[in-house]
């Protein structure tokens, strides 16, 4: 998660365990807790996500955090192992939603077209990029996905998530050093992949 802690009071991630486990076993109650329980990390993740967006912009910290738990807590008896996992998940379903809006801003704006793009993951807000922006690095991080599913979801995870190599490393069964080594190879296949544009042969370095 992002580097910011929370103060002493947060939740015991025995708690959250306990409560994924209930999740998965269809305790529908469970999920509504565990929503309550991790809300305030959440918050961080969005707020991440959002700090900086343009003026005009109508999606909201609150309502991405709803909508992301909504998605979650319509699917019966969800398969979250632990508290990373859950995070990681929740990035998956907020990354969905922030590009569902932009790509309706974009619609709305009647643009498109190629923009150059400047990918400096998880370091430029997410919601501070212009729309097609947005929309061509979620369309090359989904072609990435299909060439390479694990440096995908480093991507993803860091990306949408805020997760820390650490955090990623435990999600992915993996050691820092293989995350750090995932992560040079994703940024350079969509830093070519996007300012190549489409047609273009980028293909992940082999591991």
């Amino acid at each position: 998660m992002p580097d910011e802690r929370q103060p002493a009071d947060e939740p015991a991630r025995g708690d959250i365990t306990e409560l994924l486990s209930a999740a998965r076993a269809g305790d529908r109650a469970a999920m509504d807790r565990l929503f309550e329980t991790v809300y305030r990390e959440l918050k961080q993740i969005a707020r991440r996500l959002l700090r900086g967006r343009s003026p005009g912009a109508t999606l909201e910290t609150t309502a991405l955090v709803h909508e992301a738990y909504f998605r979650l807590a319509r699917q019966e008896a969800p398969d979250l192992q632990d508290r990373v996992h859950f995070f990681a998940v929740a990035a998956r379903a907020m990354r969905q939603i922030v590009i569902d809006h932009a790509r309706a801003r974009q619609a709305a704006k009647r643009g498109g077209g190629q923009v150059p793009v400047d990918l400096e993951v998880a370091e430029v807000s997410i919601a501070a990029r212009p729309e097609a922006e947005l929309i061509a690095i979620d369309a090359a991080l989904t072609e990435l996905e299909a060439l390479d599913a694990r440096l995908g979801r480093v991507v993803e995870l860091r990306f949408y998530g805020g997760l820390t190599f650490e955090e990623i490393g435990t999600a992915l069964g993996l050691t820092d050093r293989t995350i750090k080594r995932d992560w040079r190879k994703a940024r350079a296949f969509l830093g070519a992949r996007l300012n190549a544009g489409p047609g273009s042969d980028a293909s992940p370095a082999a591991r």
